[in-house]
This record gives C-alpha cells, structure tokens and sequence, in this order.
C-alpha cells in the first residue's frame, strides 16, 4: 500500500541542513506543525532546513515531499488545560532532517515546540542560534521564558558548563511530557544547581540581582502572545535584566500558522519587533532564518557584539549565525 507522505510544518522550527530542505508534514486531525499525514496521524507546519549559505540556495525538495506516514509514529496525545499536546517520533530510516527526533507539537496548527535527536546535541533549527546567546552576555543567569520540553536549555547547558537556566512554562503538562519522553528529567538530575524549572506566566518571571539574558519563545494557539505587540511587555523585561544584559527573541514568521487565520505570522512578527523598537531603539537586530515567503526570524537587544569575538567564545558550528545579524528598521 503507497504511503502517504507526511507534511512537517513548523511553528518556529526551521533545521538547517545542507541545501535547505522544505518538508511538510500532513497530519489531518491536528496540524501543529504542519505535518500532513494519513486521517490518523496530526498535521505539522512546514519546517524548512537551512544551511549557512541558506540565502543562496535553492530548495532540493518541496513542501510536497515529506516523511512516508510509516516512518513516523505518535507516542502520545492528549489535550490539557493549555495545549493539544502530540509527540511525535520520526524514524532514523527517513530521509529528511528530522530523521531520528522526537517532535513536541503544541496547539491546533501542529507548530512544533521542541525537537531532540538521539544520537546529537544541536538541532540544525533556530533553537542552535539561541543557544549563541550566552556569549555575549555578563555573568549571571539565564531566564528561558516559554520553556517547552527543554530544547533550548539542553543545549546551552551543553554548550556552556557554567552556565546556570531558570526557564518557565505555563503548562506543567508540557513540563511532564518533557521529562518523559525528551530526557528532561536526566537533565535535571545532571545539573540540579544550573537548572530550575517554574510553572507559571513567563511575563512574571524573575531573579535576584536580574537576569543576564532572558531568551523569549512565548507562543499560544500557534501565534505569538498579543502581549509581545505591547511595548509595556518589552519595558518589564528591559528591567529584569542586569548591567549589559540582552534579550533574544524567537519573534516568528510567515512559517508560524496560528489557529486565527486573522493572525497572520509575518504582521504579527512586525508588530513585535516595533513594539521591541519602542523600548530599545536602533539596538534591536533580527536574523532571518529564510529568504521565501515562509520565514522565520530571531531578535536580539543591545548593542551588536563584537563578531569576531562573539565567534571565538562559540564551539564552529554555531559560529557562521553571528554573520547573520542585520539591523531591523521600522
């Protein structure tokens, strides 16, 4: 029997691989990321890998091509009070970036949340450019503020060994799905003074002293939350940061499909970078981590680093990202 392939789609994922590769993945009931599968199997949005040279290549496969429905399979789904949670499991056997990964897909669009790969560290998504974050920052700790089931805090505690991660999620279910099935809990035990983990609104998060860095991925019903559009948001977070401390934001893109078909990924990126202008001026960058109409982007605050010096203090393969960074103007 011909299987049908799988449309992965993706809420802020975006691998980044040798000619970027586009996938969609089809799943019928639910569509997280844009995953296009058989009538049994959720719907993911579409992730596209990227290489360093992303700009200038040209795709080698097309969102019609995805993962076969057999070589994918649903460890779990459920629904709870935030989320329509699925974890996905994606065959080694596949030809495609995420061959090897578990997938977290939160909401109804099927945007993927987090990935973990079983036999390496970096992700080849916008989850290894926040992993860069740490070394510009001053001493202190780092806040994580939509912490999903642990993606990005995996890799900077990886990354950087005295490096301590306070990350909040609004959703414990999220929190359980991630010490389950993507080494959350293995990671906690690892590291009990470089890890704490809080359930509640990110907005309120904070730390004595401030933080260092705060790194934001606060998405809800496949959107960016409206508070992001509001200035106000970006003032209380400018004060909970220490002396030379940054934020770094995964502000989304055409790539994000959100519930509302209102809510359009690319206005609501603008909007968030203006309200991000507001606050914090000329010293606001973004790197785009796509040149078609499915982008994605990243922002950070403050000054822009010394690159040459933000590359040394990276392990190579997260250093070619530094070259990215573009001013943003309103």
């Amino acid at each position: 029997m011909r299987s049908t392939p799988l449309g992965l789609a993706y809420h802020q994922i975006r691998p980044f691989t040798s000619p970027p590769i586009q996938i969609s993945l089809h799943f019928l009931p639910w569509t997280p990321l844009n995953l296009q599968l058989s009538p049994r199997i959720p719907s993911l949005s579409r992730l596209h890998p990227l290489t360093a040279k992303a700009q200038n290549t040209h795709l080698t496969k097309t969102q019609d091509d995805g993962i076969p429905v057999d070589l994918v399979k649903i460890l779990v789904k459920f629904k709870s009070r935030h989320n329509y949670i699925r974890v996905l499991e994606v065959s080694r056997k596949a030809d495609h970036p995420f061959a090897g990964s578990r997938l977290l897909l939160l909401d109804g669009p099927g945007n993927i949340h987090s990935i973990s790969f079983l036999l390496k560290s970096l992700t080849d998504t916008y989850f290894d450019v926040l992993a860069t974050l740490p070394a510009v920052l001053p001493p202190g700790p780092l806040g994580i503020l939509g912490f999903g089931a642990g993606s990005a805090a995996r890799l900077i505690l990886e990354t950087y060994p005295q490096g301590v991660v306070h990350g909040w999620e609004l959703d414990p279910s999220v929190i359980e799905v991630g010490r389950e099935y993507f080494g959350l809990s293995k990671l906690e035990k690892e590291n009990p003074d470089r890890l704490f983990i809080y359930i509640g609104n990110a907005l309120n998060a904070s730390v004595r002293n401030g933080f260092s860095g705060i790194l934001v991925d606060l998405f809800c019903k496949g959107c960016l939350i409206p508070e992001l559009q509001d200035p106000g948001t970006w003032e209380k977070l400018r004060k909970r940061l220490r002396k030379g401390g940054r934020i770094m934001v995964n502000v989304g893109g055409s790539c994000v499909e959100a519930e509302d078909s209102r809510r359009d990924g690319k206005v609501v990126m603008e909007e968030t970078l203006k309200a991000m202008h507001k606050v914090f001026g000329d010293k606001v960058f973004v790197l785009n981590l796509g040149n078609r109409k499915e982008d994605s982007s990243i922002a950070i605050t403050g000054e822009l680093p010394d690159l040459d010096e933000w590359k040394k203090a990276l392990p190579r393969p997260l250093r070619w990202y530094v070259d990215m960074w573009t001013p943003f103007t309103p």
